[in-house]
């Protein structure tokens, strides 16, 4: 396996992402690209990351499999300056790291046997419905989020006559509207509430897509999609059901 990518700074961001909900990961590097399906140890949330083959500009590889330790990754990506390339290369129990700019610095990373289910993000998530659809911009998501977690540690999602809310409530409160003017909205009345400390770290996805799209039912899983040209940064986040004591 041998890979090349010439702007790596949108892999090194999406890594940092996603080290936040896991510590270990199996990446899949195969004829469709460079992919990673995760979920936390809580088992509230699931990420599902791809870099297209034709985002590299070289790319031998046939159906490869890589554990490894995020935060060392992220740790040498961090390492990348944003004219660099970054090459990739799998050698026996080391993922080979080099990266080439004004000078050229190699790294090793140990591959790690990681137990667990094999797992594909679409696959995982065929089954679930998702009765609204919300595409806005990425700002304006964030903002949003960032004012509910002012108030609260959760907040809920609603269509409710063709307006979409995000709104937190606790001993103060935080809402925000979205008409047809400032977002694409579809579907049918619904709401769920989501845990802010998960949304907070999700956000960080806006930054990387100029686009958020929100997939939501009534108290049902939330999938947001961060997606751009040669990029698919998907999270998939548990509902938070109130019950009565």
């Amino acid at each position: 396996m041998l890979i090349k990518l010439d702007n790596p700074s949108l892999l090194s961001k999406a890594i940092e992402i996603i080290a936040e909900l896991v510590t270990e990961v199996r990446i899949k590097v195969n004829e469709l690209g460079f992919s990673i399906t995760a979920i936390d140890p809580a088992n509230v949330a699931m990420v599902g990351f791809r870099l297209p083959k034709n985002a590299f500009s070289q790319f031998e590889a046939d159906n490869e499999v890589l554990g490894v330790n995020l935060e060392d990754l992220k740790r040498i990506l961090r390492r990348c300056a944003g004219g660099g390339s970054l090459i990739m290369e799998k050698k026996e129990n080391l993922l080979k790291i080099q990266i080439q700019d004004r000078i050229r610095r190699s790294f090793s990373l140990n591959l790690l046997d990681i137990e667990g289910e094999e797992m594909d993000f679409i696959s995982k998530i065929a089954r679930m419905d998702f009765v609204s659809h919300i595409e806005m911009g990425s700002a304006d998501w964030i903002d949003s989020i960032e004012d509910c977690s002012v108030v609260s540690d959760a907040c809920s999602f609603a269509i409710e006559s063709g307006k979409f809310i995000i709104e937190a409530k606790g001993l103060n409160s935080a809402k925000t509207e979205f008409s047809a003017d400032e977002a694409k909205i579809n579907g049918e009345n619904c709401r769920a509430k989501y845990s802010l400390e998960y949304l907070q770290k999700f956000i960080k996805g806006g930054k990387l897509s100029d686009k958020t799209i929100i997939k939501f039912s009534n108290d049902h899983p939330l999938r947001l999609e961060f997606n751009g040209e040669h990029m698919e940064l998907n999270f998939i986040l548990a509902p938070r059901v109130e019950t009565d004591d």
